[in-house]
């Protein structure tokens, strides 16, 4: 998630701005990826089964269009320039403070997480920007820390497959045996996949009622029912944002985020990689949704293809965007969209928890009280104003104040003393 710039001399400014812009993306990226889990059950941001309104052909398409190009992949962006700001600032300023960082950035998840969207990725990414820095990983090389981000990434998704092959085996013995869902459903015997799918449509019902409560009511419904989630997500996490750390870690040692210097260690190099990386992750990803669509998107073959084939399949699409973004930012950052992402890039915290709080006063009962009423398509529109909202708040505001307001506190708790926060003269 969002990384804290040090200013310093010479290619590092560059590298700001080549992560401030790819970072701009991203948390635009990143509230399509969420607008399910804003507006729905939680669970239908994976499982389409756990929709309040059922998809119809537009829906299928702009969830099609999700699966290669959107969903994991912001998140893994995220995760490679969470490694890579963690490097900046760790190499400025030292462990020490970057685990009293990472440790307030966890208490801002937990309060994300509880008080605003269940979704949050801030808690999972402080505890392994911990274990990394537990393990030394932030003091790898560039060949070290790709090598084995690479192999952790792609091992994470074996062992995340291989997790629910049982569960996997048992629902498709319950298909075969049963192909009436309605008529298996309304006759489920106690612990059967039956019993269990049922259980998982009555809690997204219980959850689409609870979200359309009060503040009050919402909040105690996370902290009564979903109190472990985040250690649960932080531990899932280890199999796919940890190696994805490495991975940013090694790609700032081999100079990606390097503006020219980057461009002079592979010449001409980044729009052939980047395309190759992209197309082979739309190519890997592409039969693994057909499965799915004409499978009915059965729960625990969902879980199992997202969470294991999907994974690496996308791979190559993080590599292939996070080169091509690289290679895009010193070539755009200057023009009127290339410095209004950039500034929301540098806002990215501020912009990534604004953006749950918009969104919850536009599903949640105490706002707007749309929550389980739109479909795929519908829920674009609040997406394409969140972006507008992002790009037209960050450049005016950092005209005139140093960083974000959630970044300015941040680093104020960091340090352990008030900062100034607004520029000379502004």
């Amino acid at each position: 998630m969002p990384g804290e710039g040090v200013s310093r001399p010479g290619a590092d400014k560059e590298r700001l701005v080549a992560l401030d812009f790819v970072r701009g993306v991203a948390v635009l990226g990143i509230l399509c990826a969420n607008i399910v889990g804003y507006s729905q059950p939680m669970l239908a941001s994976a499982w389409p089964g756990a929709l309040a309104v059922p998809m119809d052909g537009g829906d299928r398409l702009v969830w099609a269009a999700q699966f290669l190009l959107v969903d994991g992949k912001m998140r893994g962006l995220f995760a490679i320039l969470f490694g890579a700001g963690m490097v900046l600032f760790t190499d400025a300023k030292g462990a020490g403070l970057q685990a009293r960082r990472l440790g307030w950035l966890a208490l801002f998840g937990l309060a994300h997480y509880f008080l605003l969207f269940r979704g949050d990725i801030l808690f999972s990414y402080a505890f392994c920007g911990l274990a990394v820095l537990a393990l030394g990983a932030h003091r790898l090389g560039a060949a070290a820390a790709l090598t084995t981000g690479i192999a952790l990434y792609l091992l994470g998704a074996v062992f995340s497959a291989v997790l629910y092959l049982p569960e996997l085996a048992h629902e498709q013995a319950a298909l075969a045996a049963c192909p009436d869902l309605a008529q298996c459903l309304s006759g489920a015997e106690d612990g059967s996949y039956w019993a269990r799918l049922a259980g998982e449509h009555e809690t997204a019902r219980g959850e689409t009622a609870a979200m359309r409560g009060t503040w009050g009511g919402i909040a105690a419904y996370n902290l009564a029912g979903h109190l472990w989630g985040p250690l649960w997500g932080a531990l899932m996490a280890l199999f796919e944002s940890f190696p994805a750390m490495l991975i940013g870690i090694g790609l700032y040692r081999a100079g990606l985020f390097g503006g020219a210097a980057g461009e002079d260690a592979a010449p001409g190099r980044l729009p052939r990689w980047a395309i190759w990386g992209i197309l082979s992750g739309v190519a890997l990803s592409v039969p693994l949704a057909v499965w799915l669509v004409r499978a009915g998107d059965p729960l625990y073959l969902t879980f199992f293809v997202l969470l294991g084939p999907a994974q690496a399949a996308r791979l190559p699409m993080l590599l292939g965007l996070a080169a091509w973004l690289a290679w895009l930012a010193p070539r755009v950052a200057h023009g009127w969209l290339g410095r209004r992402l950039a500034a929301a890039g540098r806002m990215a915290f501020s912009n990534y928890l604004g953006t749950s709080l918009a969104m919850a006063a536009v599903f949640q009962g105490w706002g707007l009280g749309l929550y389980g009423q739109l479909g795929r398509v519908e829920m674009l529109g609040p997406v394409l104003l969140g972006w507008i909202a992002m790009l037209a708040w960050s450049r005016p505001w950092l005209a005139h104040f140093r960083q974000g307001p959630l970044e300015w506190a941040w680093r104020c708790l960091t340090y352990g003393r008030l900062l100034p926060m607004r520029r000379q003269g502004g």
